[in-house]
């Protein structure tokens, strides 16, 4: 255990002999100059239900489908694949005016994920991986496009990521390599739920399945987002009614072709707004099954131990599934370069900023192909030497590794102290990181102010699309921190690199019975600007930890994991301090000579976090507690660079 100030800055070794960040792979010529579309293909499981599919397939330059059976792509969406298939001309305008993009809108000066980047984004080859990928159809690919059950234009109900539509997706499975038109070889790909029920079903081992290529996914949903510190987030509440809006416009055609009309009406109809009870038994009751860790969250998880197909990851620093992102590669158990991970500065919906220029990764599509190319068709590409883990570093470049964390990084504690640091002093309170604990104990009082909605954490939830209105939203989250408790360090002396998962141990207390503890974990430049590194959130009663499953690093504890079940609940008495472990997400940042650390500490953020009025009730004032004898601290792996030395090593 050591302090950043106490450590002498070193040189990291020489990079290893590997291909860079930027290294290109041969996806060869397109072969086919058309595409031809089957709209509506019904899929019947063995329970009646019917799915609709839309059945891309190569083609001549007179629209002919080839007659040759070839590997098939596919997708399961719960996004009413009609919608999506019929954006393909917009799609096709604006991947024609891509390389013009980046000629029209240059990088942020601050280098930041911001609303520049969220328009880069789209020459990065991202919308055309999502969909039916021309790129990958014009080689030699099928693509297969599949509504779950009660969305879209498929009939039944909707049952969100459970073990009934993980069944759907293996017949689905077997009824695309018995059509004529593929060879047997399958694939499957998607964009957040899309990328989850890929991961879900090479759990299940699928025969044919070779790849995977997962864009924003989750190692586990409840924790990411639907429970997170044990509250609720707004983002499920319009979730839900999107997709259940979506079910009510379906492919007229395809419901007549498929036969299916009949049930469809009286399916819809049995569930006009599915999970609608759910949502309102969490409003009222605080013991309703939907404020717990229960069966249904463990079955959403994938089971990535169990893979045998090679599994590309793309996840985003502020993607709401940021915990998941090392969580995902680091279980998985398949061989060298079959598992890849790619980790970049960008929120849920802005994948592939940058992608295809001269210093960033090639672009998304292309490297969708030629990692498919690798595993599905056997070809000898070179992507399997790629990373395996590639990561934009938040405040710096990109850089290749064999693993994640960092394994120079050692386990660095700051500790909170109710003297100011001067450099918060639009905070609530200022309070400052240091070397060792206060002498003498103190309680500060969170303001009752809730933060205002600007904040980066409102655009975490709201995928990177509010990063249009301005720094408040992206870059500078001063404004946010106006109704928090702000813990700031010293200016750093030699750059500082963080790499892994991070925890904010606190003491505190509470005037209910419970209490909640929003956080944000800060790099801040000399100027002042405050931008978001990290982020993580709990509530008192669900603080209960689970020791085998939490993660320690010598002996410190780094990622805290608490059960969230009915049963492991514990009681908060008012006015008695009680001490619990925030998990914050994993980051991987340089935080520059003349920056400081800081933690910012709120009662809540919402949107991102709502707390129903069924948990609201119980809460009250809360103090953070500075105790000597059980002094609150942040736990961060970190490495000491040398000033202006760029941390471009593959270790």
């Amino acid at each position: 255990m050591a302090h950043p100030h106490d450590l002498t800055p070193t040189a990291l070794p020489a990079p290893r002999p590997g291909l860079p960040p930027n290294a290109r792979f041969d996806i060869g010529p397109a072969l086919h100059p058309k595409v031809h579309v089957r709209r509506g293909v019904g899929i019947r499981l063995s329970d009646g239900t019917i799915l609709s599919a839309d059945i891309t397939r190569p083609a001549d330059a007179d629209g002919r489908p080839v007659t040759a059976a070839l590997p098939a792509v596919i997708t399961l969406t719960p996004y009413n694949k009609t919608l999506m298939t019929r954006a393909n001309p917009l799609i096709d305008a604006v991947t024609a005016v891509g390389p013009l993009v980046y000629r029209l809108v240059p990088p942020s000066p601050h280098g930041r994920a911001g609303g520049r980047e969220m328009l880069r984004a789209l020459g990065g080859g991202a919308l055309e991986s999502i969909r039916a990928n021309r790129t990958l159809i014009a080689r030699g690919y099928v693509h297969v496009a599949v509504d779950v059950r009660g969305t879209g234009t498929s009939t039944g109900r909707l049952e969100i990521m459970s073990a009934r539509e993980q069944r759907d997706h293996l017949e689905v499975l077997a009824w695309v390599r018995r059509q004529s038109w593929c060879n047997g070889d399958l694939a499957m790909t998607g964009i957040s739920y899309l990328a989850i029920t890929a991961l879900q079903t090479a759990g299940h081992r699928p025969e044919g399945l070779k790849a995977v290529f997962a864009l924003v996914g989750s190692e586990d949903p409840t924790r990411d987002l639907i429970l997170t510190g044990g509250v609720q987030s707004m983002f499920t509440l319009a979730w839900l009614g999107a997709v259940n809006g979506g079910k009510w416009l379906p492919s007229l055609p395809g419901l007549v072709k498929s036969g299916a009309a009949g049930r469809y009406l009286r399916d819809r109809l049995a569930s006009p707004f599915t999970r609608l009870p759910d949502i309102a038994g969490a409003m009222i009751d605080d013991r309703h099954p939907e404020h717990f860790y229960n069966d249904d969250a463990r079955d959403r998880r994938p089971r990535l131990e169990e893979f045998t197909a090679a599994t590309w990851i793309h996840a985003g620093w502020h993607d709401v599934f940021a915990r998941s992102a090392p969580a995902l590669y680091q279980r998985l158990r398949l061989p060298s370069g079959a598992a890849q991970l790619v980790v970049e500065d960008s929120y849920h919906v802005g994948p592939g900023t940058g992608f295809g220029t001269d210093d960033h990764p090639q672009r998304l599509d292309e490297l969708q192909c030629a990692f498919f190319d690798r595993w599905v068709k056997g070809i000898d590409n070179g992507i399997d030497a790629y990373g395996p883990v590639t990561v934009r570093q938040l405040g710096g470049g990109w850089v290749a590794r064999d693993g994640y964390p960092h394994p120079a990084a050692r386990v660095h504690r700051w500790y909170l102290s109710r003297h100011a640091s001067g450099a918060a002093p639009h905070a609530a309170h200022d309070g400052s990181l240091r070397q060792w604990p206060d002498r003498y104990p103190a309680r500060i009082r969170l303001p009752r102010k809730r933060p205002g909605i600007a904040s980066q954490t409102s655009t975490w939830l709201m995928c990177g699309l509010p990063t249009a209105f301005g720094r408040s939203w992206s870059i500078d989250d001063r404004a946010h921190e106006a109704a928090t408790v702000t813990f700031t360090g010293d200016a750093l002396d030699h750059d500082l690199l963080l790499s892994g998962p991070i925890n904010l141990h606190l003491r505190v207390s509470a005037a209910g019975t419970d209490a909640f503890w929003a956080v944000t974990v800060c790099d801040v430049a000399p100027d002042g600007v405050s931008t978001v590194i990290a982020r993580g959130a709990l509530r008192s009663s669900r603080r209960a930890l689970d020791a085998e499953a939490s993660g320690y690093q010598d002996g410190e504890l780094l990622a805290a994991a608490h059960p969230m079940s009915a049963e492991t609940v514990l009681r908060v008495t008012p006015g008695v301090p009680h001490d619990l472990d925030i998990d914050i997400t994993p980051t991987e940042a340089i935080l520059r000579a003349g920056h400081r650390l800081r933690v910012a500490i709120a009662r809540t953020s919402w949107p991102r976090y709502f707390l129903t009025p069924a948990v609201s009730r119980h809460i009250k004032d809360q103090h953070i507690v500075l105790d000597p004898q059980h002094p609150g601290h942040l736990s961060v792996p970190a490495v000491p660079l040398p000033t202006g030395i760029e941390n471009r090593t593959a270790s």
